[in-house]
């Protein structure tokens, strides 16, 4: 016999050893987690590991690639799972150090006087996108208390979701042909500070009102029979700063987590759900909405109608205690269903993010100049030079200039020839085409 086969055997042998030498009658419990709370698992393992005394002491592996089962260890043989070293794979949590997480480990354990084995085992993709398979065994008496003892613990900090709570968050396809979300993404925003929210004080008080002002009175408001969750959508040109804005709510909401979904994931919208649900408070930002949900009689095939009823069907299956904010973020308003904007309690404020008045922008070139400096008079004509743009042509216009001026010379100034050779490049030099991207005349 080799030696893969010798390990294979010595599966079954280390498991009914540590049981006292049987395996007969042995009970197992077992439950199944999704691939996305792998991490979290990870954090449950180790507290049972403090609670109950169990330790990781076996890698295990499957010849096919399938998820191992304890009762494939006991009965071993030359097909059977080998132990072998543990394999570790680092989980990203958006923290200083990812979660090291084995793929699949066996830990033995004993808990006031029973002893107990655990296998936690994650097939090998395509097999992955079935998530992590935990099951527990042990024999005697106790037996059932004990495996019920284990599960509780893990279901208990999966539950708190301490890897993933208060973090802005989307999911990753996998790579199987399923489609079902294989993992967590933690998205690591930049630090938006409200000063560098440059809308009209309106909008931004609109803004704060039906975000901040509701969450701080969203137990209230829950108190006396109203609905805990919320429904916006910001509207706007391209470049008026939508996603600023929601970057900076992400930062503003303590404690909430923000699940961010793309068109292309609207299929992934029940497990975003889930998250949403799990990890409430919570924000689902929903971007170019007008791409899931455009006007029924615009769309072109059935499978888009399923993406508008299925966005449709989430939203209104939350409980009205769910404290769940939703973001909608469009482009083009005009083309959204009226079934999602015309009814409140799916979209319940709109706001608009408008292209910035002179005093706006202003607060935009003084704010995207950075660390260059610029006398009043070329802010001035800056102001007065960008009429009509967006907040994002501005914020690519001072990068342009602080170009123009490092070619010039590197005194740090931004004079008036920077400025005007950069609003040349980008509105005459690229043509119709570039003052598009540019949004240059969206009015």
């Amino acid at each position: 016999m080799g030696i893969l086969g010798m390990m294979r055997n010595s599966a079954g042998r280390v498991v009914r050893r540590h049981l006292g030498g049987r395996g007969e009658g042995m009970r197992v419990r077992e439950r199944r987690f999704p691939a996305r709370v792998r991490a979290d698992l990870q954090r449950g393992m180790e507290a049972v590991g403090k609670e109950m005394g169990a330790a990781l002491r076996y890698g295990v592996t499957s010849r096919y690639g399938q998820a191992v089962t304890l009762s494939e260890v006991v009965q071993g043989g030359m097909m059977g799972p080998a132990l072998g070293p543990v394999v570790y794979e680092d989980v990203d949590v958006g923290e200083a150090e990812a979660v090291r997480c084995p793929k699949s480990g066996l830990w033995l354990g004993e808990w006031e006087g029973t002893r107990y084995v655990v296998l936690v085992s994650q097939g090998e993709p395509p097999y992955s996108a079935l998530g992590t398979t935990v099951q527990v065994g042990t024999v005697g008496a106790r037996g059932e208390e004990v495996c019920g003892r284990v599960m509780r613990v893990l279901e208990e900090v999966v539950k708190k979701s301490p890897s993933y709570r208060g973090k802005v968050l989307s999911l990753e396809a996998g790579e199987g042909y399923s489609g079902q979300g294989q993992g967590v993404k933690v998205h690591r925003l930049r630090e938006v500070k409200r000063e560098e929210v440059i809308l009209p004080a309106a909008t931004l008080a609109l803004l704060e009102r039906n975000v901040m002002g509701f969450v701080v009175r969203r137990e209230k408001i829950g108190a006396m029979g109203q609905s805990r969750k919320k429904g916006l959508l910001f509207h706007g040109r391209p470049g008026t700063g939508k996603t600023h804005t929601i970057h900076y709510l992400a930062r503003a909401l303590a404690g909430h987590t923000t699940l961010i979904v793309t068109a292309e994931q609207v299929g992934l919208l029940p497990e975003y759900m889930t998250l949403a649900r799990l990890l409430q408070p919570s924000m689902v930002v929903i971007e170019d909405a007008d791409l899931i949900a455009r006007e029924r009689s615009r769309m072109a095939s059935a499978c888009e109608e399923v993406m508008l009823n299925r966005l449709l069907n989430e939203m209104d299956g939350l409980k009205e205690d769910a404290d769940v904010i939703f973001v909608l973020t469009t482009n083009r308003p005009e083309a959204l269903e009226e079934a999602l904007t015309a009814r409140p309690g799916r979209v319940d404020q709109a706001v608009e993010f408008p292209l910035p008045d002179e005093a706006g922008r202003e607060k935009l070139v003084r704010l995207y100049a950075g660390k260059a400096a610029m006398t009043e008079e070329v802010v001035k004509e800056t102001v007065e030079r960008t009429e009509g743009v967006s907040a994002a042509f501005i914020k690519e216009l001072m990068r342009r200039a602080v170009q123009f001026h490092l070619e010039r010379e590197e005194t740090g100034r931004i004079d008036g020839e920077d400025v005007r050779g950069a609003i040349e490049e980008m509105v005459v030099g690229g043509g119709a085409v570039n003052r598009r991207l540019m949004g240059v005349g969206q009015r």
